[in-house]
């Protein structure tokens, strides 16, 4: 009787899911048939942009079931659906949309280079206001229940790199956003600022498998060596966290994806770095 409703179950993840995951790509595939395509590797830059929005939106789609389903649904009272807020929000926030973030200046290659920056910004933003909701939603829970703070390797994992994306935001605010430094610094800090920003993916998705390894053995301990619905839907959704972390890293490594330099574009911000300098500056 269990192996059947276990069926069932993952047979109604499953095709929830896939629907889900269809109307997504059916998405993706229409606004990249109006994507101009380039010689050479280019051509298969929209192909793994596509491929990681999917995966994204899956990683998001699979936790909301996981919680909503599974877990009892999502409440604001301090109860176990309040902490189910806390998973979600850090898949939405510190993965998804952050991956999103690392990925704009290959996506948007020929926009101004001031509105992509604004809008690796917003993005930035939008992931640690999330993120701020989903560590006060577990907090408070820890809070109602009597339940430490701060005691597990994927809370300790997960402020970590909670901390670091916050000063990896506010340095890149103050560096390339609103320039405060001088060109050599930014020059010094760029290297910098794109290792610690593919670092932090890396550790964001290393926190949320550790994530759902503890929610795992909290929840069914008893019943996941069999294999129960619940673990499975939360065993792929591991595997699917590590496929889009690897898929952006990809992307962003790879050479020939890089956002083609503007001469004009760098002609202009070494002519205004200049004059904000009180120099004046050797070419018009």
């Amino acid at each position: 009787m269990t192996t059947g409703n276990t069926a069932d179950e993952l047979q109604l993840d499953a095709q929830l899911i896939a629907s889900l995951l269809w109307s997504v790509c059916d998405m993706i595939f229409k606004v990249m048939e109006g994507m101009p395509l380039s010689m050479g590797g280019l051509r298969t830059l929209p192909w793994f942009v596509a491929g990681s929005q999917v995966l994204g939106v899956a990683c998001v789609v699979i936790t909301g079931v996981w919680m909503g389903h599974y877990r009892g649904g999502y409440a604001w009272n301090g109860s176990a659906q309040e902490f189910n807020v806390h998973p979600l929000c850090m898949v939405l926030g510190l993965v998804f949309l952050y991956g999103d973030a690392v990925l704009v200046y290959r996506v948007f290659r020929n926009e101004t280079k001031r509105s992509v920056k604004i809008l690796h910004a917003l993005l930035h933003m939008m992931a640690l206001i999330i993120s701020i909701v989903g560590l006060v939603a577990v907090f408070d829970f820890h809070s109602a229940a009597k339940i430490s703070h701060m005691y597990s390797l994927h809370s300790w994992c997960g402020m970590l790199t909670f901390v670091l994306f916050f000063l990896q935001w506010l340095l890149g605010l103050g560096f390339f956003l609103f320039p405060w430094a001088s060109a050599h610094l930014r020059s010094w800090y760029l290297p910098l600022h794109v290792f610690f920003g593919l670092l932090l993916l890396a550790m964001s998705v290393g926190s949320c498998l550790l994530g759902i390894t503890e929610k795992l053995l909290f929840s069914i301990m008893e019943t996941y060596s069999k294999f129960p619905g619940e673990g499975v839907l939360a065993n792929i959704l591991g595997l699917l966290l590590v496929c889009f972390g690897v898929v952006v890293g990809y992307v962003v490594t790879r050479e020939d994806f890089r956002r083609p330099p503007n001469p004009e574009e760098e002609a202009l911000s070494v002519h205004f770095k200049t004059l904000s300098e009180g120099e004046i500056p050797s070419s018009p």
